[in-house]
């Protein structure tokens, strides 16, 4: 397997992210969120806001196959990971990581919002040095609870 990571760029790039925005969501929140809120989210959506939101943004390409608004200045976000199930424990999400946390270097803290019962997710992060901050946040939108996590640099 030959991944290369590098900034999202073109328009296949902008619409790769949406698929796998996508389907990400519909592998691995089933449970987590609520079904009404992943069977109104469409790949046509995902798309809308995939080309509304094109700066900063990286991408994991598989060579083999052809911001919240934060209040603390001093603290860069993650704002999103999204790795298809295919791909799990091969290393594709730690690769995305080093691309994001290497882009907000500059920030001495990093967080991110992650379900709060994800726990692939939270065990991940963990991993890449993240600590629960003890922060909660309910998204009415998604019908869950996230929790903060941040990363002191």
């Amino acid at each position: 397997m030959s991944i290369l990571i590098k900034r999202m760029e073109t328009e296949d790039e902008i619409r790769g992210k949406a698929f796998v925005a996508w389907r990400a969501w519909q592998e691995a929140y089933p449970g987590l969120v609520s079904q009404e809120y992943l069977d109104r989210s469409t790949l046509e959506k995902c798309e809308e806001v995939a080309f509304r939101l094109t700066e900063g943004f990286f991408v994991a390409k598989d060579c083999g196959r052809g911001d919240r608004g934060e209040e603390a200045p001093d603290t860069g976000e993650v704002f999103a990971l999204y790795v298809l199930s295919e791909y799990y424990g091969k290393g594709v999400g730690r690769l995305l990581m080093d691309a994001a946390l290497d882009e907000l270097k500059s920030y001495p803290k990093v967080c991110l919002w992650t379900l709060k019962e994800n726990r692939r997710a939270i065990r991940f992060y963990e991993k890449c040095g993240f600590r629960a901050t003890g922060e909660e946040m309910f998204s009415p939108r998604l019908e869950a609870t996230e929790i903060r996590m941040v990363l002191e640099i």
